[in-house]
């Protein structure tokens, strides 16, 4: 059961956005400028790196800020999200029934029935219950379809 201390995140979720911080904050340990780096001009292909190596450690920097932002806070405005671990079962127009689960942060076992909550279908999730007909955008255009069962976590 996901507690109020874990923000919304699923323990999984946590886990992996905790093992992504890690990972940029030893990326960025990795990228600190060298012994007299700053101070030695060398040729312009030298500057170049040193200014593509400032850029790619801002970059870091900003990632870093917004996971341990998204770990102490919740994720980006998640009131009013359905929260992670949420099941859903759809029928489309065909008939044709997909049960998907919902996530917050996708991972590594993600796979084709997994649904962000942030996701044009996840949006359209919100507020929506058992019988309702739900419209979302795909790359293909507007499609509708309606909800079979909405099951919140446990």
């Amino acid at each position: 059961m996901v507690t109020s201390g874990d923000n919304g995140f699923s323990p999984a979720a946590r886990r992996q956005l905790e093992k992504e911080l890690a990972d940029l904050r030893a990326q960025r340990e990795a990228m600190a400028p060298r012994i007299g780096e700053q101070e030695r001009t060398g040729d312009a292909a030298d500057q170049a790196e040193v200014l593509d190596r400032a850029e790619a450690a801002a970059y870091l920097d900003r990632r870093i800020a917004d996971v341990a932002a998204k770990l102490e806070h919740g994720g980006r405005d998640s009131k009013g999200l359905l929260p992670d671990g949420t099941s859903v079962t759809i029928r489309y127009a065909d008939g044709d029934e997909e049960e998907l689960h919902i996530v917050t942060i996708p991972g590594e076992d993600a796979d084709a029935f997994t649904v962000t909550s942030d996701s044009p279908l996840g949006l359209a999730l919100v507020g929506a219950k058992e019988g309702d007909e739900i419209k979302y955008r795909t790359p293909r255009g507007e499609t509708s379809a309606t909800v079979v069962t909405l099951k919140p976590p446990a």
